[in-house]
């Protein structure tokens, strides 16, 4: 028996109104500049209380007062004196997570867990996600944008042989990719391995084929596109980069470089006042902007190689 476990994560929990709960991300701009954002959620705790909310802030170490102080800034309706902040053992984080991770549909995409399996309706596109140990599980803004971003690639007729996602996180956008293109290739990347491990988990939950022929993914572990895979593969005429500002920036030329003429491009991950610098890369390098998508502070950029 552990008698002084090490926490997995820290929790501080904050009452706050209804307005303020509604108006939250999951990972709110004020939090962009760290490496591991805290991961926000909001509840209604009580239903004969409708404006009385709940939010937990989860953090990877435990909040500072400056965090404290940010959160603050967020919620001016509460007070320093309400703020509670305790550790989450291992043992507790899972089931913490997935009885908060509620079901998220973005174009025909439905992403859910398995105590939400009954949310998924006719006509839509499923896949199942649970809390664990790799980023992604559908409910942020950047998740979300892409998949609304390569539904309406879909709807309007593009069929792409070879896809590319980087920094695949859980796998989403990847099922997302094998489940709308059944013969797609698709080669899935991320810097992190237990990423990989568990996107391939995913992968056999969702019943999508791992491997290197068309019609399934390539999983493997690498820092950007610094894999003989990733170039063997290439060109691609479709991918997807749900990263961050930095990353995108410095990838540029090598992301640009994998790519056929015509090809299509999602990036996101990226806050509006680093849209610009974003854009400026790209544009420099021949791709073109050819729709925006604004979900809160986070856009998601849809771009096409011109030649």
């Amino acid at each position: 028996m552990i008698e002084n476990p090490t926490p997995e994560s820290w929790k501080l929990t904050l009452p706050c109104r209804k307005t303020e709960a509604e108006q939250l991300q999951e990972d709110v701009a004020a939090f962009a500049d760290r490496d591991f954002p805290p991961v926000l959620m909001t509840s209604e705790p009580d239903p004969a209380k409708p404006e009385e909310w709940l939010l937990e802030a989860f953090f990877s170490e435990e909040p500072t007062e400056a965090d404290v102080e940010k959160l603050l800034e967020l919620l001016p309706a509460s007070r320093a004196e309400d703020v509670v902040i305790e550790p989450v053992y291992p043992a507790d984080w899972v089931a913490l997570s997935q009885s908060h991770l509620q079901p998220i549909t973005a174009g025909r995409f439905h992403i859910y867990a398995e105590h939400t399996k009954d949310s998924l309706k006719p006509g839509f596109i499923g896949i199942q996600i649970e809390a664990g140990q790799a980023f992604g599980t559908g409910q942020h803004a950047t998740t979300s944008g892409c998949l609304a971003t390569l539904d309406a690639l879909a709807t309007d007729g593009f069929t792409p042989k070879n896809a590319l996602d980087l920094g695949t996180g859980s796998g989403i956008l990847a099922f997302a990719m094998a489940k709308c293109w059944p013969l797609v290739r698709v080669t899935a990347s991320d810097i992190d391995p237990v990423s990989v491990d568990v996107a391939i988990e995913n992968a056999a939950m969702n019943n999508v084929p791992v491997g290197e022929e068309a019609g399934q993914i390539t999983f493997l572990p690498a820092a950007g596109l610094n894999h003989p895979t990733l170039r063997a593969n290439a060109p691609y005429d479709l991918v997807t980069a749900n990263i961050l500002a930095g990353p995108l920036i410095e990838l540029a030329p090598d992301i640009a470089g994998s790519m056929k003429a015509g090809a299509w491009l999602i990036l996101a991950g990226l806050l509006t006042s680093q849209e610009e610098a974003v854009l400026d890369a790209y544009n420099a390098l021949g791709l073109e902007l050819k729709q925006r998508q604004l979900n809160g502070d986070w856009p998601t950029l849809l771009l096409q190689k011109l030649s």
